[in-house]
């Protein structure tokens, strides 16, 4: 049994070290957590849909993501007071169109979300 355990622990600290390729991960639990803005599957959906197309209007994305007006809004307006995304508004034959963009900013939040899923993936996969 004593063994068992051993080996256990042994486990559970490759990984704690694995896991320690997220700056700060162990040490302050802050530094290691998601970045809640991109977390969300809303928020995750618009930066990812904008990181593959150079902009894409609000009706685009509502589409694309199925998801409600409000709803896309809400999580839009979100990520643009953050400087994710950049938000352009305008008429277009008369009829209102907005168009987001994904900033610089946006992208290295997604970039250092999906590093840090990759490095938790990799972690719990090693055994």
């Amino acid at each position: 049994m004593g063994a068992k355990r051993a080996m256990a622990n042994k486990k559970e600290s490759r990984k704690q070290q694995a896991l320690r390729g997220i700056a700060g991960y162990l040490a302050d639990p802050k530094a290691g957590e998601f970045d809640r803005l991109v977390y969300e599957r809303v928020r995750l959906g618009i930066l990812s849909a904008l990181a593959v197309n150079p902009s894409l209007s609000f009706t685009e994305l509502r589409d694309l993501l199925e998801t409600s007006d409000g709803n896309l809004s809400v999580h839009a307006r979100k990520l643009e007071d953050a400087g994710y995304v950049s938000c352009r508004k305008g008429f277009e034959a008369r009829v209102p169109r907005t168009v987001y963009q994904l900033t610089a900013k946006g992208r290295r939040a997604l970039e250092q979300y999906l590093d840090h899923m990759e490095t938790l993936i990799h972690a719990m996969r090693e055994e």
